[in-house]
């Protein structure tokens, strides 16, 4: 399968407009995770992790702690479930069949904003790997160039919102995102939003050179594939979600540096996906995860402007009626000293 991702706030990492839905029929159950049930001394505490799509060099952190064992070193019984299409991580955890997801900074304000009462633990990606993409050549040097041209875009996302503001798009001729990129290479001077991981991939097979616009550069910029779990998860089991985020974090500084020979277990997971397109993933994280404030703050660091500067500008744009509490949305105590 082209991971060709749903950006539009219905799936994985948009505005996750079904995801609500979804939370809807099980908010009465929000935050139920593990229970009561603490396991006897020495045995493995069981936990179920959710990721925000099939299995993938953006889940490489999560796979190494899990082949390398250092999830079982912290204590941890881990199940890694992938998501995509028809997968709500968020339903699931509010349900209480699993205990840890994999979102971003909007999806987690907007959970909140409608009841569900999950926190964000650590911020994995510094900056989101989505981005509008064009051809190589192409006289694109900012957002604002992006006027005059056809724009493949899913409907309602926020990032979009919040770039046609900004940048004053008002000559874009905006076209429906339908999960392919046969549009876009009908017309030399479109613009597809995309994933720097994967569609530059899939156009260099077809012999076009890309270049792109990092989303996050627009001034919309949540963390991206940042692990959640509920309030009543850090209430009841605090050092096993101390466990879970050290040992992510291990996974991840693992994989940055040691890919190749992880990539082969994430192909395991996701046999559809070419090794090579998995190594080209890899490299172009790597900036995004250490990158930012992670220089400074390590692996998963979040400050509390950019979770501020998410919540006034969801607002801005209409996808929340009223800002949130950010203090209850994310936490960083649970992030290994530096």
């Amino acid at each position: 399968m082209s991971r060709m991702r749903m950006h539009t706030g219905k799936v994985r990492r948009g505005l996750v407009g079904s995801m609500v839905i979804a939370l809807a029929a099980v908010v009465g159950l929000a935050g139920c995770s593990g229970g009561n049930n603490e396991p006897a001394k020495d045995e493995l505490f069981k936990v179920t992790q959710v990721t925000n799509w099939v299995a993938q060099p953006e889940h490489g952190g999560n796979y190494t702690a899990l082949a390398k064992g250092f999830y079982k070193e912290a204590g941890l019984d881990m199940t890694i479930t992938s998501g995509g299409p028809g997968v709500s991580a968020a339903a699931l955890i509010a349900s209480g069949k699993a205990q840890f997801g994999m979102g971003s900074t909007d999806e987690i304000l907007i959970s909140r904003s409608n009841g569900i009462p999950v926190v964000a633990v650590a911020g994995i990606f510094q900056k989101s790997p989505q981005a509008l993409l064009f051809r190589k050549g192409q006289d694109i040097k900012g957002f604002e160039d992006l006027n005059g041209r056809k724009v493949f875009v899913g409907s309602g996302a926020g990032y979009w919102e919040f770039i046609k503001k900004k940048y004053k798009l008002d000559k874009v001729t905006e076209m429906k995102y339908n999960f392919e990129l046969s549009s876009f290479m009908a017309d030399e001077t479109s613009v597809v939003q995309s994933y720097i991981t994967s569609e530059p991939y899939d156009l260099k097979l077809q012999g076009i050179e890309s270049e792109y616009l990092l989303n996050a550069d627009s001034g919309f910029a949540p963390y991206g594939n940042l692990a959640y779990t509920t309030e009543k998860m850090i209430k009841e089991h605090p050092e096993q979600v101390r466990a879970f985020v050290e040992a992510t974090i291990k996974g991840w500084e693992y994989y940055l540096d040691n890919y190749k020979e992880i990539n082969p277990i994430i192909k395991e997971r996701n046999p559809d996906t070419p090794e090579a397109k998995m190594e080209f993933g890899a490299v172009a994280i790597k900036p995004l995860i250490t990158g930012g404030d992670a220089e400074a703050g390590g692996i998963g660091i979040m400050t509390t402007e950019r979770w501020e500067a998410m919540n006034e500008q969801l607002v801005e744009v209409g996808v929340l009626k009223e800002k949130q509490d950010v203090s209850k949305a994310f936490t960083t105590e649970f992030l290994p000293k530096k």
